[in-house]
C-alpha cells in the first residue's frame, strides 16, 4: 500500500495524526523499535541466550523482519468469545490450519493462538512461523458468566509443541487479579528458563471502571499502570488496547496518581495518550503492541491503519490484529494485515 493510500484511508484525521509533534514525553527518552532492538535492549537484561534467540526469531520473520516492529495474528476468540461467534462469519477458521496459513500468507511475524490449535499442526508449521501459545483464557461457558483467566495448559507443553513465545492475559483491577498475577509471573519465569519470549495482554477489568457513561477500561492512566505491572513481571512485549480517554484514577477516586500525568505527560491527542502507555513500558524497553479491536465491517481497513499510525508515531512496536483479519475472506484478511505492515514500513511516517 502506498503512502498516499494510507493518507486517503486516514481521511479527515490525516493531518492531525501525521503532522502531530508530541510535546509531552520527548521521543529522545524512548527506546524505539529498530533493527538492533534485541542487542540494544534485551542483551543488557537477565534474559538468557535462548530467550534472546526466540526474540530475534519473532523480530526476524515476515514482512516486518528486522525492522524492530511486529505484526501478529491472534486468534484465541474461539474460547474467549465462543467458536460460533468468532468463526461463523468465515467457517474455514474452525480449522486452525487456516489460522496459521493466514498468518504466513499475511506476512506476520508470528501467530498467537490456543494450545489445541498449535498442537494439532505443530510438526507441519512450528519451523515455518513462530508460534505464540496463549496459555490462559476466559472460557465464558460458566453460567452466569464470570470473567476470569484460567490456565489451559502448561508452559512445558508450549515448549514441547515448538513455541517461540507464550502469551497470557491478566485482568488488572478484577477480584481475581492477585491470583492471576502470581500465576502468570510463575509461568513467565518458567518460559524464560526454557528459552521462550513472553507477551502479556494487560487488560483492565472491573465493573466500577465504567462511570457516568465513560468507559475507563481504555483510559491512558489505568492502562498505563496495567502496562507497568506487566513489565514488572518480566513480560518482553505488552499488548494493550489503544487508549480512548484519560483520568480514570480521578474519575473513580481510587489509587494514586499525579497531576503531571494529565497536565504535562499526556494530552487529549490520541498519539500522546498512547505515548503515555509506551512510557509505562519502561520507556519502550518492553515493546507496546496495540490491539486491532473488533471487526466493524467496511471500516476495518481504515480503523486498522489509523491504529497502526497512532501506535507507530507514539513509539509502539506494532499491532496485534485478529477479528478484523479472520472474520472475512482470506484474501481480504491478507490485504488488511499487509496494510497494517505498510504503515510500519513507510519511512514517511515517523515518531512524533
Amino acid at each position: 500500500m502506498s503512502y498516499d493510500k494510507i493518507v486517503s484511508l486516514l481521511g479527515q484525521d490525516a493531518e492531525q495524526l501525521l503532522s502531530h509533534q508530541c510535546k509531552t514525553i520527548n521521543k529522545e527518552m524512548l527506546h524505539l523499535p529498530n533493527p538492533e532492538f534485541v542487542d540494544h535492549v534485551f542483551v543488557q537484561s537477565n534474559r538468557n541466550t535462548q530467550v534472546l534467540k526466540s526474540l530475534q526469531q519473532l523480530f526476524g520473520n515476515g514482512r516486518l523482519a528486522n525492522t524492530g516492529y511486529v505484526s501478529i495474528l491472534p486468534v484465541d476468540q474461539g474460547i474467549e468469545h465462543s467458536a460460533g461467534a468468532s468463526f461463523a462469519p468465515n467457517p474455514i477458521y474452525f480449522d486452525p490450519e487456516n489460522i496459521i496459513k493466514l498468518a504466513i500468507e499475511g506476512g506476520c511475524n508470528a501467530v498467537a493462538t490456543t494450545f489445541g490449535g498449535l498442537a494439532m499442526l505443530s510438526r507441519k508449521y512450528a519451523h515455518k512461523i513462530p508460534f505464540i501459545v496463549k496459555v490462559n483464557h476466559n472460557e465464558l461457558m460458566t453460567y452466569p458468566n464470570k470473567f476470569d483467566q484460567i490456565p489451559f495448559g502448561s508452559v512445558r507443553e508450549a515448549w514441547n509443541l515448538g513455541a517461540t513465545a507464550v502469551g497470557a492475559t491478566i485482568y488488572f483491577g478484577s477480584e481475581e487479579s492477585a491470583r492471576q498475577i502470581v500465576e502468570v509471573a510463575e509461568m513467565f519465569e518458567e518460559a524464560h528458563e526454557l528459552g521462550m519470549a513472553t507477551i502479556l495482554w494487560c487488560y483492565t477489568r472491573n465493573g466500577a471502571f465504567k462511570k457516568d457513561g465513560v468507559d475507563y477500561h481504555v483510559s491512558a492512566d489505568l492502562t498505563g499502570q496495567a502496562n507497568h505491572l506487566g513489565v514488572t513481571i518480566q513480560a518482553d512485549i505488552i499488548k494493550q488496547k489503544l487508549p480512548e480517554n484519560n483520568g480514570g484514577y480521578n474519575a473513580l477516586n481510587f489509587g494514586k496518581t499525579h497531576k503531571n500525568v494529565y497536565d504535562t505527560l499526556s494530552s487529549e491527542h490520541p498519539i500522546d495518550l498512547c505515548r503515555y502507555q509506551v512510557a509505562n513500558c519502561y520507556m519502550g524497553r518492553a515493546g507496546l503492541i496495540n490491539s486491532g479491536g473488533a471487526s466493524s465491517g467496511a471500516s476495518d481497513m481504515a480503523e486498522a491503519v489509523r491504529t497502526a499510525v497512532i501506535n507507530k508515531r507514539a513509539g509502539g512496536m506494532g499491532l496485534i490484529s485478529g477479528r478484523k483479519a479472520f472474520q472475512r475472506p482470506m484474501n481480504e484478511g491478507i490485504e488488511l494485515l499487509n496494510a497494517i505492515q505498510d504503515v510500519y514500513l513507510a519511512s514517511q511516517i515517523d515518531i512524533a
